[in-house]
Formats: structure tokens, C-alpha cells, sequence
């Protein structure tokens, strides 16, 4: 079996997924697979199941487990995934848990480690409610971390800024109670199996990835052994 760096990324909305990934591909020079990402690529190059999940979109209907499987499958089994991988936003639900074990298992690959980022609800609600975006510009503030030198007006040229529908309270709500119910389980899934790495997430972003590049490197040197 492959010694490569096989990982999954896990976490609340707002938790810092995207800064950290971005950081530890850099780190270990591992191709970041977004599903969001995955999807779009594959129905914008019109594969054949970048055209199946398209019909279902279509039709404002969820992607099937079976669907969504194959494409990231087909992802992790392309030439760049070769040596490892740093997978985001997918397993969601167990059933897709168990069938990307299956898919694994099959092509005689195993995970190194889920790592998770651990957020509590009210400091998500805090980070995602808090920003406020440029209606021109697309720059992102924060009304307390990071607020614009003149409230409601973009830095760089005076823009409206306006909080996006998926940073209004109800919004977020019902996306932490879509996480607590499908996701939150994979982390006793993989607990389960030895694989989850838990990590605090209110800590600042530097502390974050110093603390989850250790553990990797550290998982790295053990399997080295």
C-alpha cells in the first residue's frame, strides 16, 4: 500500500478550511479536491458525469451519493492525485463515507488522516454573520476583525458592502444544523477507524496550521518507519 499523503478536511462552515488547505497544499505540495470545485470542472468540461449531475442541478435537485462518488473517485484516481491528496467537502454523509472507503480500498489506497476543525456554533455565527462584502471589488471584511476604514464602504473605492445571503443568521443556522446532523458523525466514523486528528479552530489561522503541519509531518514520519 501507498506511504503517500492521503487526507480529508473537516468542519463547521466558517471554520477556516479554505485558508488552511490552501496553506498545507502549499506545504506538501498536494493537489487541493474541492467538491464544489470537482462538480463544476466536470460539467463545464461536459464529461460523462459532469453531464449526469448536471440533469439533477437542472432540475434543483441534489446530486445523488452514487454520482457525486464517481466524480471525486474519478478525481482522486487522476495523474495528480497520484501521490496524495488534501480532500475538501466531501465525505458529507456517512453513506458517502463508506462508499469512498470502498472506492479506496479498491484501488489499494488508504487514508493518512482526517483532520478536523473544530468551531463552536456561536463563534461560526460571529466569524460568518460578521462579513460584509464589496459589491464591486468582491473584497471581504469583517465588521470586528477586520472592518473598512469608513463603515458599509469598500477600502479601495468607496463600494457598497452587504452581507451575502449565506452570512445572515437564519442562513447560517440552518447550515450548522445541516452540519451537526449529516457531518458531524463522520468525526465518530473515523475516530472509530484511528484516522481523526481534532484541532482547534478558534485559535488564530498560524496556530491552526502550525499545530495540524506537525501532526502531518509527524503522521508522515511514522509511516516512514
Amino acid at each position: 500500500m501507498s506511504s503517500k499523503l492521503n487526507l480529508i478536511l473537516i468542519g463547521p462552515p466558517g471554520a477556516g478550511k479554505g485558508t488552511q488547505a490552501e496553506r498545507l497544499t502549499d506545504d506538501f505540495n498536494l493537489p487541493y479536491i474541492a467538491t464544489g470545485n470537482i462538480l463544476r470542472a466536470a460539467i463545464r468540461d461536459e464529461t460523462e458525469l459532469g453531464t449526469k449531475a448536471k440533469s439533477y442541478m437542472d432540475k434543483g435537485e441534489l446530486v445523488p451519493d452514487d454520482v457525486i462518488t464517481e466524480v471525486i473517485l474519478e478525481a482522486l484516481g487522476s495523474a495528480d492525485a497520484r501521490d496524495g491528496f488534501l480532500l475538501d467537502g466531501f465525505p458529507r454523509t456517512l453513506p458517502q463515507a463508506d462508499a469512498l472507503a470502498a472506492g479506496l480500498e479498491a484501488a489499494d489506497r488508504r487514508l493518512t488522516a482526517v483532520i478536523l476543525i473544530d468551531v463552536p456554533d456561536e463563534e461560526v455565527t460571529r466569524r460568518l454573520s460578521g462579513r460584509r462584502v464589496s459589491v464591486k471589488t468582491g473584497r471581504v471584511y469583517h465588521v470586528e476583525l477586520d472592518p473598512p476604514k469608513h463603515e458599509g464602504r469598500c477600502d479601495i473605492d468607496g463600494s457598497r458592502l452587504v452581507q451575502r445571503d449565506d452570512d445572515k443568521p437564519e442562513t447560517i443556522a440552518k447550515r450548522l444544523a445541516v452540519y451537526h446532523a449529516e457531518t458531524e458523525p463522520l468525526a465518530d466514523y473515523y475516530e472509530r477507524r484511528g484516522l481523526l486528528r481534532r484541532f482547534d479552530g478558534t485559535r488564530s489561522p498560524t496556530e491552526v496550521h502550525d499545530h495540524i503541519r506537525a501532526t502531518i509531518a509527524t503522521l508522515r514520519l511514522e509511516d516512514e518507519l
